[in-house]
């Protein structure tokens, strides 16, 4: 129902209400006017503007356009704010100001904002509104028609950005840089419109000599800023012009014409009716093709402008402009957060208000610059990705408190002991597919290492240690740890450098004349020995001074373990089978003289044939023929490579957009089993007439035989003692790095750690192990960040175009570690067959399946990749941000040169040399503490150590 409002003037084409009537004034005619609680804004349109008043208050209006004087009664309510024929005006009541600025409603001035922002909540922003509702008479057939014809749809996307931290992120302070270089400045800009404001920009770069772009259209620019580049226009009606954050209305006799901005940046603060918008400034970026480097441009209006919702009071326009083909860091984005995190401060605002030539204007921004390093400075100290410049002391008493690293492990873990078997079983959260998928990889990725190492230990040892010995003492050692370790998802495993000790100590015995298994155990005994007092002791409290990039270092070496042993096993096969000629190898040299002599056929002919490279030796029953030579070499190389494509693949599967999201899960969690299994049956049953190589088995005649180690003398045990001492070096790093990549804080667990108490675990398992002659075990990598993958629920999330992977939660379980060790001893079973039927290049193929998977996340080779990339394909990580680039190259370069010492050692072929690279590992400490930071600053250290 119509509402009517006593008229207390009337004036011309004036209409004024009295005070207290929802709407106080329609302005028909340019006039100056004043009334009590009001404040009239000059505004240089024409039309009713979008309101700047919350959108509660704006709801109930409907939007039509005002074409005629207003003549009838009011039916309802107006907004607080409009602007008609030159005057914008808003009541005081409903005026707010962003808590930062602090600011109150002035009336214009010219050195002075009116004010800075308005509470509004997040509207579209998507079209102009007008809230008034009048009695018009215009035909009811008319107005439908105007209301459906022109319908467009308009996707509007909003994300919030961070304030550019100028302390940490050195990009910002090169922004700033550049552009003080080449200074593009407009002050007392006069135009009003923001078409006019933005062409007197682009017509400013184009008269600077220093900006020009020869093969750059800045009318296609100008229309690139906005939506509605290319759009055709209808109608030839009369036109009318409004601007609301820079928005062009074309009234027609049907149409209506919009004229948005593409891309913009504004200041914001959320409160509890919606966000705060900050109107003085606004920031447009635009990426155009034909740009051949970055722009900024700053103008400084001389009078606040009204450009519509949320820009009422606009008197500082940035213009970034930049081509597409750029840096992660240096994109427009980028760049504009540079300007609009100084911007969003009303003190520098008001100071570049007061400033009278270019200079001052400058001078403004590098002091701003530097009050905001000045600022960050103190919160970055303590910022959660930063570790401090150097490491906290480590004090003398905190190792002198015997056992107290293990009783707090124990305390911190207990509580939650019995959470380890129901988790994922009983409740809502339950993850039994997950249990399952996963303890299927984790019996494949135990078993199959444990029959390498295994026919590795058993060719070495001449038989002491063989696969049935390897693992029967993973069984026992993996259900040991998972029932009473402190970090359940570790994985304990015999390892390359492990084999490797046991080859030097093989070795040591033969020289001496020395019993094996007695030195072994002697060997072993010590080493749990030392193990025990580093835990008593809280020796891996000194883990704290091994950085990030320290611990990748280690982890990228043990990767290249893996390549180089699936290498040298290749290389051993070809050179058995493809260069049999060369190298005269026995069997084939005895298949020669057995098979050709019974054919009669010239023996120089087949060498220099393909027979000779393929020849079949009959059997004895004359029912089954073998076939010797390249084509084993061959056969052997794609297993190879098939097992690590197939696995790989099926590991990236769930990545990919076929099937459902849950068998894609499925088929990524059991890649290494099928791919294993699958060319396990091409090499076994497909090609069986192709002889494969096999890894050995003999039968152990009893497996729990103690060791004889009374049978040494003093001085054989000291020797031991020597050899166990480096040995317990290697268990230590080994343990507590591989356990310190699974507790990563991007692993998100939630259970806490126990560093001390698996230490001690892990030394009184190897003691049983010594004694029986078993092979040892320690945690291994990159089995145990695999585990954990395998456990975890990952998200996918995009960040300036590039995916990254984030875990956010793990089941934390022992029950995947358990039937998985139970399965591995159950698999005694299946020797010889059919685990015999494994090939070994299918081996080789899972040790590069391992050594791929394992470097997904390694910063250390993710920032070696880099310098094969150009820059525009830089992911924007927290060290692309902090770091300058120069400064990544150099530190990825000094920790490729540690790698390159460590794998001198760790693969020398001096088998004593070999032995002393975990003394290498603990001389990196000082290396990442007294050397680099010679090089590199600490806070650029300290970036690329952080965590994010």
């Amino acid at each position: 129902m119509s509402q009517q409002y006593p008229l207390k003037e009337v004036k011309g084409d004036t209409v004024c209400f009295v005070p207290g009537s929802p709407l106080f004034s329609v302005l028909m005619e340019p006039a100056s006017f004043c009334y009590p609680r009001l404040t009239f804004l000059r505004s240089p349109y024409g039309q009713f503007g979008a309101s700047a008043g919350s959108s509660q208050d704006l709801a109930p209006w409907p939007q039509r356009l005002v074409t005629q004087r207003w003549t009838g009664p009011v039916d309802e309510s107006p907004p607080a704010a409009m602007s008609r024929n030159g005057y914008f005006f808003e009541e005081s009541g409903y005026l707010k100001c962003d808590t930062d600025d602090g600011c109150e409603a002035k009336e214009e001035t010219g050195g002075e904002e009116l004010f800075d922002a308005v509470n509004s909540s997040i509207v579209s922003g998507d079209s102009i509104r007008f809230f008034v509702n009048v009695n018009l008479e215009v035909p009811p057939n008319a107005a439908a028609e105007s209301e459906s014809a022109g319908c467009v749809l308009l996707h509007t996307s909003r994300k919030y950005l961070k304030l550019k931290n100028f302390e940490e992120e050195v990009r910002a302070h090169r922004d700033l840089d550049g552009f003080l270089a080449r200074a593009s400045i407009i002050l007392d800009e006069t135009a009003t419109s923001l078409d006019d404001v933005l062409r007197e920009m682009l017509k400013h770069f184009a008269e600077d000599p220093e900006n020009m772009e020869p093969s750059c259209n800045f009318e296609k620019i100008m229309s690139t800023l906005f939506t509605d580049s290319g759009t055709p226009r209808e109608g030839n009606g009369t036109h009318d012009v409004s601007e609301s954050t820079g928005m062009n209305i074309q009234t027609c006799t049907s149409h209506l014409k919009f004229h948005l901005l593409s891309d913009t940046i504004q200041g914001v603060t959320a409160t509890v009716t919606g966000v705060q918008y900050q109107q003085s400034w606004l920031c447009i970026i635009c990426t155009i093709k034909s740009l051949q480097r970055r722009h900024v441009c700053i103008s400084r209006l001389e009078r606040p402008q009204n450009w519509g919702e949320n820009s009422c009071e606009v008197r500082f326009v940035i213009l970034v402009l930049a081509p597409p083909k750029m840096k992660s860091t240096k994109t427009a984005t980028e760049v504009g957060r540079t300007f609009a995190t100084m911007f969003s401060d009303i003190t520098f605002r008001q100071k570049l208000l007061e400033t009278k030539t270019e200079e001052e204007f400058k001078e403004a921004l590098v002091h701003q610059r530097h009050l905001l390093t000045v600022v960050n400075q103190r919160p970055s100290a303590m910022s959660d990705g930063h570790k401090s410049h150097g490491p906290k002391p480590l004090k003398l008493h905190e190792f002198l408190n015997v056992g107290k690293g293990i009783s707090d492990d124990i305390a911190r873990r207990f509580p939650v002991y019995a959470l380890d078997f129901t988790d994922g079983v009983i409740g809502n959260n339950k993850a039994i597919g997950k249990y399952i998928t996963t303890m299927i990889f984790l019996y494949f990725a135990c078993l199959l290492p444990s029959i390498a190492f295994g026919s590795l230990n058993d060719e070495n040892t001449r038989g002491a240690i063989d696969v049935q010995k390897t693992i029967v003492g993973q069984c026992i050692g993996g259900l040991l740890y998972a029932l009473f370790s402190g970090q359940p998802l570790v994985v304990l495993l015999t390892t390359a450098p492990l084999a490797l000790y046991i080859n030097v100590i093989r070795g040591i015995c033969d020289d001496y004349n020395l019993d094996f298994s007695a030195f072994y155990a002697w060997t072993g005994l010590w080493n749990s020995f030392f193990l025990v007092m580093y835990s008593l002791f809280n020796f891996s409290l000194l883990m704290k001074l091994f950085k990030r990039s320290t611990e990748e270092i280690i982890a990228l070496f043990i990767s290249i373990t893996f390549v180089l042993d699936a290498f040298k096993g290749i290389i051993k096969v070809f050179k058995k089978y493809y260069y049999h000629g060369r190298t005269g190898d026995s069997y084939l040299e005895k298949a020669r003289t057995d098979a050709i002599p019974s054919l009669g056929i010239n023996t120089t002919f087949l060498m220099n044939s393909s027979v000779s490279r393929s020849m079949s030796l009959e059997n004895q029953t004359g029912t089954h023929d073998v076939h010797y030579g390249r084509e084993t070499a061959v056969l052997s190389l794609m297993l190879m490579l098939g097992t690590l494509w197939l696995g790989h693949t099926l590991y990236q599967f769930k990545k990919s957009p076929y099937l459902h999201a849950r068998v894609r899960e499925i088929l990524s969690d059991c890649a290494l089993p099928i791919s294993v299994l699958t060319f396990s049956a091409v090499g076994s049953y497909i090609f069986k007439e192709i002889e494969m190589s096999k890894f050995n088995y003999n039968p152990s005649e009893s497996l729990f035989v103690l060791a004889p180690v009374q049978s040494l003398s003093i001085g054989s045990v000291m020797s031991a003692m020597g050899l166990g001492f480096l040995l317990s070096m290697l268990f230590f790093i080994e343990q507590n790095i591989v356990a310190s990549l699974t507790n990563a804080p991007e692993n998100r667990l939630v259970k806490g750690t126990a560093y001390h108490w698996d230490l001690l675990l892990v030394a009184l398992i190897n003691t049983g192990l010594s004694i029986f002659g078993l092979p040892w075990i320690h945690a291994a990598f990159p089995h145990s960040p695999m585990h954990v993958r395998a456990l975890a629920y990952v998200e996918e999330r995009v960040e300036n175009g590039h995916i990254y992977e984030t875990i956010v939660s793990v089941k934390e379980t022992r029950l995947t570690s358990l039937v998985a060790n139970f399965l591995v001893g159950l698999s005694l079973l299946l020797l010889p067959f059919p685990l015999q039927w494994i090939p070994k290049p299918v081996l080789y193929g899972l040790f590069l399946y391992i050594a791929l998977t394992s470097i997904d996340g390694n910063q250390l080779f993710e920032r070696v990749a880099l310098l094969l990339k150009e820059q525009t394909a830089y992911p924007p990580t927290h060290y692309i941000r902090r770091v300058p680039q120069r400064k990544i190259h150099y530190f990825t370069g000094l920790q490729v040169l540690q790698l390159l010492i460590l794998c001198g050692f760790g693969m020398s072929p001096l088998p004593y040399m070999k032995m002393i690279f975990p003394l290498i590992m603990i001389g990196m400490i000082p290396i990442r503490y007294n050397l680099l930071p010679r090089i590199i600053e600490a806070k650029y250290l300290d970036a690329m150590d952080a965590e994010h």
